[in-house]
């Protein structure tokens, strides 16, 4: 039958008895009559039909027919059963008294006793009945009783045993329950059936204490097992619950809370932390424990909840039992864990597990403000090590000396004072511990190797005195100490400024200065004089074409105007010669030059006396290093210094080996493949700035390339930002014509398209089966050698299979663009990794008769070609390949610039577009992208985009593109 809504109704909740699952509950909505009296109508309701009854409702039915639904035998079948089956054989077999699955059985009544004590608390005020046994929902009515019940247990003490019992008491009435048949509906927490009333209790009890009881007047407890009992289980109860006691004495206390932490090296049966046979992990990786716990007077009790208003410690004197009752200050105890909590120490259940140096970091931090809390600190009698567990201190003092900065320190652990200098050896081995004159062990604490490890690492011993020195390079790190409050600091002002290069004083310009400054480099030329004033070394790293060359030149006739006599070396690639030639026969035509190289050169150190300026290669130093480390020059400047970015390399060495007053470097990309670029360069420069190569790669260089630790990549920043000033066109050359990039997506023809995708599916199978048998570290030159074939199958099928016939898609566009820029008398850079591509280019342009310049390596006169290009309006092509016309031309003449391949290095992009795009231009740079569509060359550009690094306007690291993939972007690739 269905009840009708538009009638008078209401909710019951009707008991059953499962065969299986004990008592359950199911809710019906009968039907009313004119005197608001149940009827015989009814039906039975879920969560699928209850919202048709909503108007009558409250919110608390919504939720009590959910949890009855939740425990219905087909919700349990369908939870418990993985098979399909019918409930009735499944709790055959699952509950069968020989065969049946126990542990599913405890799972099951684990879950349904879960749900009672939800459903339970929900039913007061709510109609509750029994249900017949013909179906009738409201046989007989239960009346749930709304004021709790207490239990109250009773301790009788004899001489030969102990009886124990429990009595009910509701209303002051006392309540009897011993066989009465009562029923147990939820056992944790009791709610009783009993006589048509349905008890719950107040203090909640587990009804495992009553339901012994329900058809024994008492438990008898022998002597034999008496003190066992009494200190575990009668404890407990009378911690809990009102307790009538005969034999012994429940004595009631009142004391003050004192809190207590206390430290263990080990918890719950766990072998010690400290055992040399129980592990072999570093001291750094073990953990303690943290408990807290409450001193009241002569008592102490472990914290684990607010579940108890009080706590009891037994104590027994002879024959005799004391039960010191203590009343809890429960808002103390709730202060003290909040307090915990606030300061990030979440003690759940009153402890907590921390790695070793995070609980003593804790400590340390928290000292002080626990201690006027008035907790007592302590560690564990158990454990073998004692530790130190008060407050430590280190206060730095650094003072600028003339040559140095002095380090002035005093470390306290408690009363003791510790050496600084044996602080520094620990610090520097990650050794936290060390033990103090009084046999303590004391712990270093965390944030002191993150505060100190680069002062430690920089600092070194002054071997006149019994303090540490650090060298005025490190300006920076002395400045950070000071500006986070760790250490006190007394520097020269003027020294102060160089982090700020807008605040450098102003240097008069050299009267023989050939060349008006703009007013960036203006300021580079003060930043230069600054540095030079100080004996500091320095990077000038500004964008390509901002005058890098004419800055330095600025800076060395100032220094020869001041009576300079030794000669300055400047090292470079071969390219360049020339270059710098005409620079500084143009900017500084009295500045004598000799240019050391060629076969025929006079190998006579003493030469180089007649001369300010010495033009040299790279290679030359490394072979004539021998003789050239004999003569102290004034400055050692190096271009395009990237060229000693691998400190191991013969080069890097042989200039480490010259000698000098001053140091110098000047490139537009410091930093091409990987952070070990910078160390190489700046050490060059400013020797120990960075620290030793296995520290710069520990703290800087692991951290920053493999985690992306952008902390790391702004400290790095911040040490050597004084001594590297990179200027950005954007910011400084506003003079310049914008730039116009644009990409140019090119559909491969149909034998490309065949080719490259039978090419794409061979490397794809090869590269992946050698990533899973080597791992991806050890493929990398498999991975390069397949893409680097797929690129040149985008580009041009003939660049891989000289025998093929048809044509490219790419090149069409590329002629194309070719013919119509040329008819509008403009000029073109075209730039391609591969020669291979360009010598396909220059047979179509012979053919189609246009005239072009061409530069790569094997080019014999790399000048000739750049004045054809820039001088003669006929020719305008000029063909460069990437390593051939990378650095140093000014070709200012081109308007346009068409990169024919993606390159690995975004950067070297920019550096071709650069070319054209410079100091001199008055044209607006047109730049175009050929990219081959659906092709590795499309993909390319957005791994670019996601493996660019170091998000700071000082420099763009990358890893060298190969390197810097995972397995996933390979497969990305080769889809």
């Amino acid at each position: 039958m269905k009840v009708s809504t538009s009638q008078p109704f209401c909710l019951i909740y009707s008991l059953y008895q499962h065969e299986y699952l004990g008592y359950l509950w199911e809710p019906f909505i009968v039907q009313l009559n004119d005197r608001d009296e149940l009827t015989l109508l009814h039906q039975s309701i879920s969560s699928k039909n209850i919202s048709e009854f909503v108007e009558r409702l409250e919110p608390s039915d919504f939720q009590l027919v959910k949890l009855i639904d939740a425990i219905q035998q087909e919700v349990i079948l369908k939870k418990f059963s993985s098979k399909k089956t019918t409930p009735a054989d499944f709790f055959l077999k699952v509950f069968d008294k020989t065969k049946g699955d126990k542990n599913v059985q405890e799972l099951i009544f684990s879950y349904l006793e879960k749900h009672r004590a939800q459903i339970c608390p929900l039913l007061l005020g709510k109609r509750l009945y029994i249900m017949g046994n013909d179906g009738n929902p409201t046989r007989e009515e239960i009346e749930v009783l709304t004021d709790p019940a207490s239990v109250r247990f009773h301790v009788m003490r004899n001489a030969d045993n102990t009886h124990y019992y429990p009595t009910i008491k509701h209303r002051g009435e006392k309540v009897e329950f011993q066989h009465q048949d009562a029923i147990l509906l939820c056992e944790d927490p009791a709610w009783l059936l009993l006589q048509g009333k349905l008890f719950h209790f107040r203090p909640e009890v587990d009804g495992k204490k009553l339901k012994p009881f329900f058809q024994k007047k008492f438990i008898v407890i022998p002597k034999s097992i008496e003190e066992d009992y009494y200190r575990k289980f009668v404890s407990n109860l009378i911690t809990l619950f009102d307790v009538y006691a005969k034999g012994f004495e429940i004595r009631p206390e009142e004391h003050r809370a004192i809190p207590m932490l206390n430290l263990s090296e080990s918890q719950g049966g766990q072998a010690s932390l400290f055992d040399d046979s129980a592990s072999s992990s570093s001291e750094k990786d073990s953990e303690v424990t943290l408990t807290l716990s409450f001193q009241y007077g002569e008592h102490i009790f472990r914290f684990d909840s607010f579940s108890s208003s009080s706590n009891v410690s037994m104590e027994k004197r002879g024959d005799d039992y004391i039960f010191h009752k203590i009343q809890r200050d429960i808002p103390k105890e709730k202060e003290t864990v909040r307090l915990l909590k606030e300061r990030n120490l979440d003690m759940r259940n009153g402890r907590v597990i921390l790695p070793k140096s995070e609980a003593f970091s804790w400590i340390q931090d928290h000292f002080e403000p626990l201690r006027e809390h008035g907790f007592l600190i302590s560690q564990s009698s158990d454990d073998s090590k004692r530790y130190f567990l008060g407050y430590s201190s280190l206060q730095l003092s650094i003072h600028e000396n003339r040559d140095w900065f002095d380090i002035f320190a005093v470390v306290r652990f408690g009363e003791f004072e510790i050496p600084f200098l044996q602080l520094k050896q620990l610090i520097l081995q990650k050794k936290s511990e060390f033990t103090l004159p009084n046999g303590e062990i004391a712990v270093i604490p965390e944030v002191w190797f993150t505060q100190y490890s680069e002062l430690f690492a920089f600092a070194t011993t002054n071997d006149e005195q019994d303090h540490l020195v650090l060298q005025k390079h490190h300006i920076s790190l002395v400045q950070d100490l000071g500006e986070e409050s760790l250490a006190s600091t007394v520097i020269n002002r003027k020294l102060e400024k160089l982090r700020d290069f807008e605040e450098i004083e102003d240097y008069p310009l050299p009267s023989g200065l050939q060349g008006t400054l703009r007013p960036y480099q203006k300021a580079g030329y003060d930043w230069l004089r600054f540095l030079n004033q100080y004996h500091f070394g320095g990077c000038l790293a500004d964008d390509m074409g901002l005058g890098k060359t004419l800055q330095t030149l600025a800076l060395l006739q100032s220094q020869y105007e001041n009576g300079l006599q030794e000669a300055t070396l400047i090292v470079m690639p071969t390219s360049l010669l020339y270059n710098w030639q005409l620079e500084i026969q143009k900017f500084t035509p009295f500045l004598r030059v000799l240019v050391y190289t060629g076969t025929y050169r006079e190998k006579n150190v003493d030469l180089f006396n007649q001369y300010d300026i010495i033009l040299t290669s790279y290679g030359i130093v490394r072979i004539d290093v021998d003789l050239l480390q004999h003569y102290r020059f004034h400055y050692i400047i190096l271009d395009e210094s990237q060229a000693i970015k691998n400190p191991g390399s013969n080069i890097a060495r042989a200039l480490s080996m010259l000698q000098s007053r001053y140091r110098l470097i000047l490139s537009g990309t410091p930093l091409e493949n990987s952070t070990m670029d910078l160390w190489s360069q700046m050490n060059f420069v400013n020797p120990g700035l960075l620290g030793t190569q296995a520290f710069f790669r520990n703290e800087f260089l692991i951290p920053i390339e493999k985690k992306g630790d952008e902390k790391k990549t702004q400290r790095l920043f911040s040490i050597i930002k004084p001594f590297m000033l990179r200027r950005h066109k954007s910011q400084v050359a506003t003079e310049l014509p914008e730039k116009v990039e644009s990409v140019q997506y090119c559909e491969m023809s149909e034998e490309q398209e065949k080719a490259y995708e039978e090419a794409k599916s061979y490397y794809r199978n090869m590269i992946l089966q050698h990533i899973e048998d080597e791992g991806m570290a050890r493929s990398q030159m498999v991975v390069l050698q397949g893409l680097t074939r797929l690129r040149q199958l985008a580009n041009h099928p003939k660049m891989v299979n000289p025998e093929y016939e048809s044509d490219s898609g790419k090149l069409e566009e590329v002629l194309a663009k070719i013919e119509t820029v040329v008819g509008e008398k403009h000029k073109i850079l075209i730039f391609s990794q591969f020669v291979k591509h360009l010598d396909i280019i220059r047979t179509e342009l012979d053919r189609q008769q246009i005239r072009y310049a061409y530069l790569d390596g094997n080019t014999a006169d790399r000048q000739a070609q750049v004045e054809l290009f820039q001088q003669n309006d006929r020719i305008p092509v000029f063909l460069i390949s990437l390593k051939a016309g990378g650095l140093g031309l000014n070709l200012t003449a081109a308007d346009y610039v068409f990169i024919l391949d993606p390159w690995w290095n975004p950067a070297i992009e920019a550096q071709a577009v650069d070319r054209a795009h410079r100091i001199g231009q008055d044209k607006t740079v047109f730049t175009y992208k050929f990219i081959s569509k659906n092709t590795v060359e499309e993909k390319i550009l957005a791994l670019q985009q996601s493996k660019q690094r170091l998000a700071s306007e000082l420099i763009t690291t990358e890893d060298t593109f190969v390197k810097s993939l995972s397995k996933e972007d390979v497969i990305s690739l080769l889809e």
